[in-house]
């Protein structure tokens, strides 16, 4: 019996120990069941949030949590469990956040640091994106409607994300509360230029890009931005940018894109490019959204993109085979 008691007590102490305390408030975006616990959904008196309301937050279930505990006023109990997606987080902090990895990036079996260079066809995004705010003031002037966008630089393994990033930060990164993530601190010239060729920035892109991918770069904000930047110039003075500029309109194949970043780049990069296709939900059109870029070792102002691409490992698979590069506006 004693045994018995010794270990229920072991599992209530070891229940405890998995919450995350955390202060601040929760605000309520939806009408959401607060229940009194997680795993049965036990709900006495069938509480639920009001939409707009705000609570006092108290804990996370976990250090990257699915649930919140806040104080519910006039229920019985009052402390209740939420799920993330029911709001978002106002003035919190997180009692533990893990520790950051040390050094630019995370080294490769090789040494070096490897990342993926994301670069974004904006007409084609927009095409399933048009209540965006880019999406909306697109024009034929602009800088994308001929220059690839920068959707981010990130560094690699898959999944070495929000690195030292608070759990309300974590919690806030979804496009809908991306204006809620701390503003980018950079220069004013650097912020211009991160305005122009990243035009996600309407929709404080950059913001969830720092926070995602940025915080395990090893450098400031500042810098991380300034360096994307750098080899966006790069791809955009090259026969690539060229080769889709002449093709707007009109088809490629990643057979075709591969060998304009060979004569770009020297031969061989093309090999660390993957394109990505989406479909145009109105026409059924497969349109070129996206290339990702592999790139290995430090990165900084006088990088050369040759060497970081022809450092890196060849991916097997070009991805989408054909696609359309999509006109600024909607088709």
């Amino acid at each position: 019996m004693r045994i018995a008691v010794v270990f229920g007590l072991a599992l209530l102490a070891g229940a405890a120990h998995a919450d995350v305390k955390m202060s601040g408030t929760f605000v309520a975006d939806a009408a959401c069941p607060a229940t009194q616990a997680i795993k049965n959904g036990k709900n006495p008196g069938n509480v639920s949030t009001d939409a707009g309301k705000t609570y006092q937050l108290l804990a996370g279930n976990k250090d990257a949590p699915t649930h919140y505990l806040i104080l519910v006023p006039g229920a019985d109990p009052e402390r209740r469990w939420v799920k993330v997606s029911c709001g978002h987080l106002s003035g919190s902090s997180a009692a533990t956040v893990p520790a950051a990895p040390g050094g630019q990036g995370k080294p490769a079996p090789s040494g070096k640091p490897e990342y993926v260079f994301a670069l974004s066809w904006q007409p084609a995004f927009c095409e399933t994106k048009s209540n965006k705010a880019e999406c909306k003031a697109q024009n034929p002037s602009e800088f994308d409607a001929t220059n690839f966008t920068l959707h981010g630089l990130w560094p690699q393994p898959n999944g070495n994300f929000y690195c030292q990033a608070s759990a309300s930060d974590k919690a806030n990164d979804n496009p809908a509360h991306w204006q809620d993530l701390p503003p980018v601190n950079l220069d004013a010239d650097t912020r211009t230029e991160l305005d122009k060729v990243m035009p996600g920035t309407a929709s404080k892109l950059e913001r969830h890009e720092w926070i995602k991918h940025g915080t395990c770069y090893g450098k400031s904000q500042q810098e991380y931005f300034s360096d994307a930047l750098h080899l966006m110039r790069e791809v955009n003075s090259s026969p690539v940018r060229d080769l889709f500029a002449k093709n707007i309109g009109g088809k490629l194949t990643a057979d075709q894109i591969r060998s304009a970043f060979d004569q770009a780049f020297g031969a061989g990069a093309g090999d660390r490019v993957r394109v990505s296709c989406l479909i145009d939900p109105s026409s059924g059109r497969r349109l070129i959204g996206e290339l990702t870029l592999g790139l290995a070792g430090p990165i900084g102002p006088h990088s050369s993109l040759k060497d970081l691409l022809l450092a890196s490992v060849p991916t097997n698979k070009a991805g989408c085979p054909t696609g359309t590069v999509d006109p600024i506006g909607f088709q």
